[in-house]
């Protein structure tokens, strides 16, 4: 991944965050690296972030998911975030708050109309996967 990559995806992040929308609830966000189709972000789950069980929320999974590997396909197709036509997340352990997790984002497939993304959020502490995302984007 290059500084040029790591550019590209801060700033398509902070696009996301102009204005009193919903994905202000990023602004905790921290892109690592960026580049070629990939991310790597890291966030420390904060009160937030939380449900009423004190972990995580599913919607806040969901939205990293969502948004993050968006993000990514940015760094590949030069700015066309596309619009999302499928995506799924499963859910495989919590995550608490003051816990760090990390966000590695992949594009798998970018043709003519559709791209393909992967995403993993692990405790960075542990490596535990939290939780595993796909998400399937109309490019045209």
């Amino acid at each position: 991944m290059s500084a040029n990559g790591l550019k590209v995806a801060q700033n398509a992040l902070r696009q996301y965050m102009c204005g009193k929308t919903f994905d202000n609830i990023l602004d905790k966000v921290k892109i690592v690296s960026g580049g070629d189709g990939r991310l790597r972000a890291e966030l420390v789950v904060a009160p937030e972030h939380q449900n009423r069980m004190g972990t995580m929320h599913g919607g806040m999974t969901a939205t990293l998911v969502d948004t993050l590997s968006t993000v990514a396909l940015v760094t590949h197709q030069a700015g066309v975030p596309g619009v999302t036509v499928d995506l799924h997340v499963s859910y495989l352990k919590a995550a608490r708050e003051g816990e760090t997790i990390v966000i590695d984002c992949n594009t798998l497939k970018a043709g003519k109309t559709l791209a393909f993304l992967d995403v993993e959020i692990k405790k960075k502490q542990t490596g535990e996967l939290i939780a595993k995302g796909s998400h399937t984007k109309y490019i045209a």
